[in-house]
């Protein structure tokens, strides 16, 4: 019996099943371990591209220039500290003096001065304007810290007022100034102890002056006296209010101090006014 040729069609078909056998039995995403040389080589030259932008990137951002520099901003805050140190110095000239009672013509001049340097750093004449939002800085209790005024050793200051000292026994408290830019009062008031002879106590009293106001220019106020409120306090507190009205102008000498008068203000921020009056009068306030 004749045997078939190793080419044979049988033998072909046989090679085939078996080769379709084997695909069948290998489970379904395997692939095989090995891989082809060229594919290794092609695989590592990619990876060294990729180090080799990776390095070129890190290099190019470094010499990258440094952004620039804001100097508009760096100056702005230069100016304010360079502002707050100015009135830094001004309340520490002012400090010590019993609100200008104790000053002398020394401490006057070196008030003055740092008072100018204050105004000049923060714009100068024209810096505050009260016509808009700036009057709103005004509203508050401001305790007064400072007048040239009182080296007068007068409560009129640089206007007629009672002595203090020997001659009378007044012992000037603090000082305050109430404003309210939407009523337009503008309330000065004052703590005063009244001596008395002994074994009595001293009389401890706060005087109001109550005034309205209204701005001159941009800003200049202006300030006219309508009323005086006088009420003791401590031991005597349960009194009522004694109130002083305004005496009519045709019924006052011509000289008199009518109760009104006009300032400039000067500096002001947050927490700190500076003012010039009508007769000279350098005035540092304090929000209270």
């Amino acid at each position: 019996m004749a045997m078939a040729a190793p080419w044979s069609s049988s033998s072909c078909c046989a090679t085939t099943a078996s080769t379709s056998a084997q695909h069948l039995l290998r489970p379904t995403g395997f692939k095989s371990a090995a891989r082809p040389a060229g594919a290794s080589r092609s695989s590592s030259c990619r990876k060294q591209g990729r180090n080799r932008r990776r390095q070129l990137s890190v290099r190019a951002t470094a010499a990258a220039p440094p952004p620039p520099v804001d100097y508009a901003g760096t100056s702005a805050g230069a100016d304010a500290d360079y502002v707050a140190s100015l009135k830094v110095k001004l309340l520490s000239a002012v400090s010590g003096l019993n609100r200008g009672l104790a000053a002398t013509q020394d401490d006057l001049d070196r008030a003055d001065a740092a008072a100018r340097e204050l105004e000049a750093a923060a714009g100068g004449s024209g810096a505050v304007d009260l016509t808009g939002p700036g009057l709103d800085a005004l509203q508050g209790r401001w305790r007064l810290v400072y007048s040239s005024a009182f080296s007068s050793r007068t409560l009129g200051g640089s206007r007629p007022g009672p002595p203090t000292g020997r001659l009378l026994p007044i012992t000037l408290g603090q000082v305050f100034q109430r404003i309210d830019v939407v009523s337009r009062d503008f309330d000065n008031i004052v703590e005063l102890e009244l001596g008395a002879p002994w074994p009595i106590p001293p009389v401890e009293a706060t005087a109001t002056l109550a005034h309205k106001f209204e701005i001159v220019g941009t800003s200049g106020v202006k300030i006219n006296f309508e009323k005086t409120t006088v009420k003791t306090k401590g031991s005597l507190a349960q009194l009522p209010p004694l109130e002083v009205p305004r005496i009519p102008d045709s019924l006052r000498p011509p000289a008199s101090n009518t109760g009104s008068g006009e300032f400039e203000v000067t500096y002001l921020d947050g927490d700190t006014r500076v003012t010039r009056g009508d007769r000279g009068e350098l005035r540092v306030f304090v929000v209270a």
